[in-house]
């Protein structure tokens, strides 16, 4: 016998089609999923309406200081905004609450005379809490506290009332408030780099302080989608380790060198290519970060019982590594004294952290979800890195084209960014291929992280080519 039925959900919700087919030997349902379209509720047409008239009044406010080319990413950016808020309800929240606060502090700015800079020292909330400097400082307290709040609930007892889950729940908490303060500083200082002229405005992606804003709130934004997709916090103590790393150089920056200051673009970078190349580049990076950090977190979960120290070689490695990072930037001249100072602390903390790793790590072992779960956000993080630095990649030899007259010049920026991505797709090779997984995936990942690093931040440092316009 072949029944049919219309059935709706037990919310009142869209209807569902379902065919039951039965005999006498028992029965089958089969249920088709609801359409894209059909899946959206009110809030999220409201969010769409709201983006849609955003990016058009936006174009028909700007669009004639725009050339073709930027139109073409303004009109992509209303879908694209759209579907990730689709995708992924708690990005609308935090679009319209980001967006809210930065027009908040760009109407600030405005004076008897229009835009004003100086009102940055004269307006309260713009002082403190929403010019680019105030915002950016902000998120970089508001990373710190997030990953001591996650530390704390990674030690902290779960039958005492919940203590553990209500300082994890924190730690993420603060983590959303940093990501948005990123994103405000980011927007705003936008806003700022035309205020000093129409000729310095640009989209803040063009110097070390603004790409490591980036990376740290990429980085933060990303773990928060696979804390949520997961349903586990206790991730967060590890990859927010990375970002605190980086917050701790992009203070160091901006004392020492005070990159905080906008500075005009140089003639290489005033390209829309820009725009599209780095912050494809920074998801790859933030996302080979973060794969990094669960991978060391796999490690540490494996040998939580280990008790010879030759065996514990990735907490060993973690010490060296955090360690080596002062000798590297130590002081080079006697303008940077103070920086060396900033570095000894940074030397004390990065051992007190490998210390509380390697004397609690059965605790944390205790508390880190399964080794499945780690080996497949692991797999899924580098998988989406390798996605967009290989998008990042074919943008930048377009914009090499356009820029140098040549796709590829082997130049040890060029260079090191074909390693890293010869690395990554040998690594999902034998994962797709070999069914590479454990404890070989995870060295793998850390020293991938140590290659990525070299190829952003060492070429920099140590080499000179085409790409010199970012040294330290």
């Amino acid at each position: 016998m072949n029944t049919s039925t219309l059935n709706t959900s037990p919310a009142g919700g869209p209807l569902v089609n379902t065919s039951t087919l039965s005999a006498d030997s028992g029965s089958k349902t089969l249920s088709l999923n609801e359409g894209y379209f059909a899946r959206r509720n009110l809030l999220d047409w409201v969010f769409a309406v709201v983006v849609l008239a955003g990016g058009l009044y936006a174009f028909a406010r700007y669009g004639d200081f725009m050339d073709v080319y930027e139109k073409g990413i303004l009109l992509a950016t209303i879908p694209a905004a759209t579907a990730m808020g689709w995708f992924w309800r708690p990005l609308q929240a935090l679009m319209v609450t980001v967006s809210g606060f930065a027009l908040l502090a760009i109407a600030s700015y405005q004076g008897v005379n229009g835009g004003d800079l100086a009102r940055a020292d004269q307006v309260f909330w713009l002082k403190y809490f929403l010019s680019s400097q105030s915002a950016i400082l902000w998120m970089s307290v508001l990373f710190f506290m997030s990953t001591v709040f996650y530390w704390l609930g990674m030690f902290a007892s779960r039958e005492v009332s919940g203590q553990s889950t209500i300082l994890e729940l924190l730690g993420s908490r603060i983590a959303w408030v940093a990501v948005g303060m990123a994103l405000i500083g980011t927007l705003v200082r936008w806003y700022e780099s035309y205020l000093i002229g129409p000729d310095i405005g640009h989209i803040p992606v063009s110097n070390l302080y603004e790409v490591f804003v980036l990376f740290c709130w990429m980085t933060a934004a990303f773990y928060l989608y696979f804390e949520a997709q997961y349903k586990t916090r206790a991730l967060g103590a590890f990859v927010m380790l990375v970002v605190s790393a980086a917050v701790g150089f992009l203070l160091w920056y901006t004392v020492v060198r005070e990159a905080h200051e906008i500075q005009p673009l140089v003639p290489a970078l005033k390209s829309w290519w820009m725009k599209l190349h780095v912050p494809a580049n920074f998801i790859g990076y933030g996302m080979f970060a973060l794969a990094a950090m669960v991978a060391l977190s796999y490690l540490v979960k494996q040998q939580a019982n280990e008790t010879r120290w030759y065996k514990l070689t990735p907490l060993w490695m973690l010490g060296v590594v955090l360690c080596f990072v002062p000798i590297v930037f130590r002081t080079r001249t006697p303008l940077e004294a103070g920086g060396s100072n900033y570095w000894l602390g940074y030397l004390l903390v990065s051992g007190l952290i490998t210390a509380v790793i390697l004397l609690g790590r059965k605790r944390i072992a205790a508390r880190l979800p399964s080794f499945e779960v780690l080996d497949d956000v692991m797999y899924k993080a580098i998988a989406v890195g390798f996605a967009f630095f290989t998008i990042a990649t074919v943008l930048g030899a377009l914009w090499a084209a356009e820029a140098w007259g040549g796709y590829w010049s082997w130049d040890p920026k060029e260079t090191w960014a074909l390693i890293v991505w010869l690395n990554y797709a040998a690594w999902l090779h034998m994962r797709l291929m070999k069914g590479l997984r454990g404890t070989v995936a995870s060295w793998w990942a850390l020293v991938g992280l140590a290659v990525t690093s070299f190829a952003f931040l060492g070429v920099n440092m140590f080499l000179s080519g085409l790409h010199s316009y970012g040294t330290l």
